[in-house]
């Protein structure tokens, strides 16, 4: 999100500044890490849910590389809650769940199960580990 809104910040005072008469474009000498540039293809991250365990229940990104992580159900409905990087999704049977992200921040963080799935739910979870 931070970094959509930087963008489009560039954006706008590129065009304030071309608009301006006889007035030469002024840009912010900073750039927009290479990896999420237009062109980039994310990395793909598959995640399996099932009885009360992520498998891996380890996920190792790279900080500023799109991801998606893709989330499949082998038995019932589960979800799949990170807080630190505001994600909650419902994980359903037969249907992957997809999510996009952008790791803006290094370190390791806990994701669970956000759907009581029964007598285990609460040792459904896992940690994204970002590292540089």
């Amino acid at each position: 999100m931070r970094l959509r809104v930087r963008l489009v910040s560039l954006l706008l005072l590129h065009a304030c500044g071309s608009a301006a008469a006889g007035a030469a474009p002024k840009v912010a000498a900073e750039a927009a890490p290479p990896s999420t540039q237009a062109g980039q293809p994310e990395q793909v991250v598959h995640v399996t849910a099932q009885k009360f365990e992520f498998t891996p229940d380890v996920i190792r990104l790279k900080l500023h590389v799109p991801v998606v992580i893709e989330l499949t159900s082998l038995d019932r409905r589960h979800g799949f809650q990170a807080p630190d990087f505001h994600v909650d999704e419902e994980i359903a049977p037969g249907t992957p769940t997809r999510v996009h992200l952008v790791p803006d921040k290094e370190g390791t963080f806990t994701f669970h199960c956000s759907v009581f799935c029964g007598s285990g739910h609460e040792d459904m979870a896992g940690q994204i580990v970002v590292e540089p």
